[in-house]
């Protein structure tokens, strides 16, 4: 969906439709968050699968995985639209190309908050736990190596 708004955001916003180009603007930027969610609950996964491999039950972990990866976007996206709805509008770049329209959000301040921050903050967990993860693998490899040379002896 992320994709199909984006291909389609430059020509709906040629409407000059200010409704429709919130509604885009809103999608766009609601699909972005949500698939850098999913990336980090992948993350989330890939350590609960790695390192925390026994006695990890989580009742009901598909359903807490969909209401996080769809739900803290549309918090964050509903926390923006109440506080004014006109941070979301049509960014034209130049006058002479009609193409050039893009609708998305209109304040640098809230970019960085909805978008940057959030990303930064995305990068930061996964980076934590891969980190985690390889040194997860490190130490059974290490634990491994030591009980071979034992064995040997």
């Amino acid at each position: 969906m992320l994709n199909m708004v984006f291909l389609t955001n430059s020509w709906l916003s040629s409407f000059d439709q200010p409704g429709l180009c919130i509604t885009v603007a809103v999608l766009l930027h609601y699909f972005l968050l949500a698939a850098f969610t999913w990336m980090c609950l992948e993350s989330v996964h890939f350590y609960l699968a790695l390192v925390k491999v026994f006695n990890v039950y989580v009742p009901k972990y598909i359903l807490k995985c969909c209401i996080a990866g769809w739900g803290i976007p549309a918090i964050v996206i509903t926390t923006v639209l109440i506080i004014n709805k006109d941070f979301y509008g049509n960014g034209s770049h130049s006058e002479g190309n009609p193409f050039s329209n893009f609708c998305w959000i209109q304040e640098n301040i809230v970019f960085y908050i909805s978008v940057v921050a959030y990303v930064f903050i995305i990068f930061l967990t996964n980076t934590a736990m891969f980190i985690t993860v390889l040194l997860q693998i490190h130490s059974v490899k290490s634990r491994t190596q030591k009980r071979s040379r034992i064995w040997k002896r």
